[in-house]
């Protein structure tokens, strides 16, 4: 008998093969049904479109399915708009139908508050995640029927409950838990599961009060320690030691005190250890950095000396121990694999060592050895450190030359030499550092003249020489130093005649205490960003340029002891000007000056005694001329108003649902209102805001955002038009919400509500700011923290703000502010800006220092930006006063001891005790906020909780 075979054709084969793996991912009717009535229920109510009924729910965004078991798993509805608009009964009771579901995602939506069925009825679930919600009130409890939980995160809400240890006691298989960004209160929670099975515990940004407690350390497996920024006092448990397994020990920002254990060296597996800013004494444990390799002790009062091995470990990354009172040397010997070393103020001494590290090239990064008593030349071997990117020398006693070496650090961004007992000239070769940011070697004995060959430094926007030996002129070449924001010379002996300036100086231009002389160039009037000119104490002579009186940022204009004649210009009442030491320079300007118009219309005067014959010839010169000029307006205003001829329209849109603006809203008109130039109330660095008037007599903001300098995102309409219908949709009291937009080739413009007191700048900084009492003050804080935790907090995403400031900031009366320009960030793209610094990082004194390194603009910024105007509120001064950044002046003070008080404006502290305490409460708000590192600063969501405390 034959055996015959049939061959399986290959087809055959895959199509088999198909049917089998299309059968294998079909979910079980329940679930799919499930899913299905899921989905519909989501998207009845939110519109939204993330997945798709005719596809299998496996293939849906977020979620997973096993294949072995055919079944879901992992549900992830992040960033699904939920809110208690969905019926959370609803949807959670779906959920929970779905019984192999393992880990359920619910991050960064708008709930405020766990839906019951999900602490009774998703029995499996392993891992639960509520982060960035708005879940408030006391937390439940998580006893009933989540006993297979072992991650939980409920981080970033709004939690307040003031003891939370039994609501998690009957999680026996608990292993994570992170309830940092919350407002809880009370000690910090210890029972944790009877099992002690966790590992990783995250508690940071609350108000736990109390010490640590000791029973922390019998959970034996933990690997994660964050218990940063509370309100913890007394010591580390001497019993840390035992936590074997511990890798991240986090206890910055506390009240802690005593010594730093020995066991800490003892850890095995502990990689990070950060216990910043604290009041920890004593000497630094020897071996600590045996196995750490992140190492922050920074702002504590340890004392002693640094272990010669401290910095030899090969694994060291980074080692903070900046602002202690440390002595002696610094260790010779240091690991090859450091990146960024901190020693900044404190009381070492010796020289700067010369650390070899073999073969291998170095990774430092960052080297800070600020603020100490060292001692002798800067190394020339410095010029090995190729990596450098920052290096800060300044406040020492070190002597000597510059070294030319540093021109070979091609990757340096910052260079600090200030205040040291340097000599010598300024070699040629700093003008190597083509990406170098700020440069200050200012408080020297640096002799010469100033290279001219610095002016090849196209990214330098801070350059400090003042207080030197040096001597010629300023380099014409100067002049093409277009990314030059500040130029400080003052106190040299500098001289001749002032021609060639940079045109983009916005912080401070500073010739003071030289041997300048000729006139005052008519030139600085173009310097329309400068907020701060010190010519006093040289040998200008002639008039003062009226031009001056025309510089739109302008806030004091020095123009002490020199030669100077004729009478001082008219300047906005909100500039200081000194002239004092000019014999023939006389002040003819009003006593009492009209109040600033944050409209910036000019002002006039009008001439009361004059000669009879005199006004006749002057009124037969004034028609003539009046006539001319009229006939030129005529022709202007026509072109300006006539937007078929000037504005080709792509579109126009209305984004707001309310009638009554749907109704006012004329965009002829509002087009013809953008046409004349008498319309502009202000002008930013991106926009242009004007005035109309409506058919209806409601007023409207027309903005204009400018499409210069190739960042506007040209040929991209439908794009923005996206971008626009997003942020219209958006709703919040403290925000600038636009109603409608038109689109042209080469801009936008949007309609907003008028806002009759103009910007917080103009109002705080003008005629009315004696009208803001702390009432009015602290109601903006809130009003613009409110927003800006809005912003961030989006669930299309963040809105990153450009330019954050107090003119960005609009206030319909004084106690309701409105945040600006939030759409920037949409239609601006800061990567193909080609101007400077302060173009896509913001305004001048509000721009985060990490910006000179990271060039992007980050939630973090944004906090620091309004740090900033914290500090304006608190302080009354500007952003740069006396040309000085004021965060950087209010960081320098807070260190000063008993000097807080000193730094709040009097005519609103000295109020009440009250007014100032709940003043000095927001000043540390503030400070926290502009903080130098990104990292400690709060986010806005912390930050609004922090000021509401403050008024406890």
């Amino acid at each position: 008998m034959n055996n015959r075979y049939i061959p399986i054709s290959p087809l055959f084969f895959f199509l088999f093969i198909i049917i089998v793996q299309y059968a294998s991912s079909q979910l079980p009717s329940t679930q799919l049904t499930t899913m299905n009535n899921l989905n519909e229920l989501i998207q009845t109510v939110t519109n939204n479109s993330k997945w798709d009924s005719s596809q299998n729910p496996c293939s849906w965004t977020g979620v997973f399915c096993a294949q072995n078991t055919l079944s879901i798993t992992n549900l992830s509805l992040s960033s699904f708009s939920l809110s208690e608009i969905v019926n959370a009964s609803s949807w959670s009771s779906l959920v929970c139908e779905i019984e192999t579901l393992q880990s359920l995602d619910l991050s960064n939506n708008h709930l405020t508050s766990i839906p019951p069925p999900l602490l009774s009825s998703c029995t499996a679930l392993k891992v639960l995640n509520f982060s960035s919600n708005k879940l408030t009130g006391l937390l439940p409890g998580f006893d009933t029927g989540l006993r297979s939980l072992e991650v939980l995160d409920l981080s970033r809400n709004s939690f307040d409950s003031v003891s939370i240890d039994s609501q998690f006691e009957s999680l026996n298989n608990l292993k994570s838990l992170n309830i940092s960004y919350n407002s809880f209160t009370g000690p910090v929670p210890v029972k944790l599961g009877e099992s002690m099975l966790l590992q990783e515990l995250q508690i940071s940004m609350n108000s736990f009060t109390g010490v640590i407690p000791d029973r922390i350390v019998e959970y034996r497996n933990l690997s994660v320690l964050d218990l940063s920024y509370n309100r913890l006092t007394g010591s580390i448990p001497a019993g840390i030691g035992q936590l074997s397994s511990l890798e991240q020990l986090v206890l910055s920002a506390n009240n802690l005190t005593g010594a730093i254990p020995l066991s800490i060296a003892r850890m095995p597996a502990l990689k990070r250890f950060s216990a910043n800013q604290n009041g920890f004494t004593g000497p630094i444990p020897d071996g600590i950095t045996s196995h750490v390799k992140n190492l922050d002790l920074s702002y504590n009062n340890l004392n002693g000396s640094i272990a010669s091995d401290l910095l030899l470990q090969p694994n060291l990354l980074t080692v903070d121990l900046s602002s202690n009172n440390l002595e002696g040397f610094i260790p010779v010997n240091a690991s090859k694999s450091l990146f960024r070393l901190r020693l900044g103020s404190n009381r070492l001494t010796g020289t700067i060592p010369i650390w070899s590290f073999g073969d291998g090239d170095s990774s430092l990064t960052y080297l800070e050895l600020d603020h100490n008593d060292l001692n002798g030349m800067i190394p020339p071997e410095l010029g090995l450190y190729k990596n450098l990117s920052l290096l800060d020398l300044s406040h020492n006693n070190l002597v000597g030359s510059v070294p030319p070496e540093l021109g070979d650090l091609n990757r340096l961004q910052v260079v600090q030499l200030d205040h040291n007992r340097l000599s010598g000239e300024i070699p040629d070769e700093i003008s190597a550092l083509q990406i170098l940011v700020k440069l200050n070697m200012s408080w020297n004995s640096l002799s010469g003249p100033i290279p001219p060959s610095l002016s090849r430094l196209s990214n330098l926007t801070n350059l400090d020489l003042q207080v030197n030996n040096l001597s010629g002129p300023i380099p014409d070449l100067f002049a093409n130093m277009d990314s030059l924001l500040e130029l400080q010379l003052g106190m040299n002996k500098l001289g001749g005649v002032v021609r060639f300036l940079p045109t983009n100086l916005q912080i401070a231009l500073n010739l003071s205490r030289n041997n300048f002389e000729g006139r005052i160039p008519d030139s600085l009037s173009r310097l329309q960003a400068l907020e701060v000119l010190d010519l006093s104490n040289n040998r200008f002579s002639g008039d003062v340029p009226s031009s001056l009186g025309g510089m739109g940022s302008l806030i004091q204009l020095v123009l002490s002891n020199n030669l100077l004649t004729g009478s001082v210009p008219r300047f906005r009442q909100n500039v200081t000007v000194a002239i004092d030491g000019n014999i023939n320079l006389s002040d003819t300007r009003s006593s009492s000056p009209p109040p600033a118009d944050w409209k910036y219309k000019k002002t006039s005067s009008i001439g009361i005694v004059v000669a009879s014959i005199a006004a006749v010839v002057a009124l037969v010169i004034l028609i003539v001329v009046a006539v001319i000029v009229s006939r030129k307006a005529n022709r202007v205003n026509n072109e300006e108003t006539n937007p078929s001829s000037q504005i080709e329209v792509v579109k126009s849109k209305l984004l707001t649902l309310n009638v009554i603006h749907r109704t006012n809203i004329d965009f002829t008109k509002a087009m013809k209102c953008a046409g004349y130039v008498s319309n502009i109330v202000l002008k930013t660095r991106f926009s242009t805001y004007y005035k109309a008037v409506m058919p209806s007599g409601t007023t409207y903001f027309v903005k204009k955002v400018n499409g210069s300098d190739r960042i506007f995102q040209l040929g991209s309409h439908d794009l923005i038009e996206q971008e626009l219908e997003t942020v219209g949709r958006l709703r919040n009291s403290s925000v600038m919400i636009p109603l409608a937009y038109t689109l042209t080739v080469d801009s936008a413009y949007l309609f907003y509500e008028f806002a009759e007191k103009g910007t917080l700048f103009d109002v705080l900084h003008g005629s009315l700011g004696n009208c803001l009492d702390w009432t009015n003050r602290y109601s903006i804080a809130l009003g613009v923290a409110n927003g800006l935790a809005f912003l961030h907090g989006c669930t299309s995403g963040p809105i990153i703000l450009l330019d954050l400031s107090s003119k960005a900031v609009m206030l319909k009366s004084l106690n309701e502010p409105q945040i600006g320009d939030i759409e920037l960030s949409k239609v601006i793209d800061p990567s193909k800006s080609t101007g400077n610094l302060s173009d896509v990082a913001g305004s001048v004194g509000y721009v985060p220092p990490e910006y000179a390194y990271t060039m992007r603009v980050t939630m973090a910024g944004n906090v620091y930006s309004f740090g900033v105007i914290l500090l304006e509120l608190l302080t009354g001064k500007t952003a740069v006063s006396e040309g000085s950044e004021l965060a950087k002046w209010a960081s320098t003070k807070s260190k000063e001891k008993h000097n807080c008080d000193q730094m709040l404006d009097s005519t609103v502290s000295w109020t009440s005790p009250a007014i100032r305490d709940q003043m000095l409460a927001v000043l540390k708000v503030a400070l926290a906020c502009v903080s130098v590192s990104p990292e400690a600063r709060p986010n806005m969501r912390s930050v609004l909780r922090m000021l509401l405390n403050a008024r406890n």
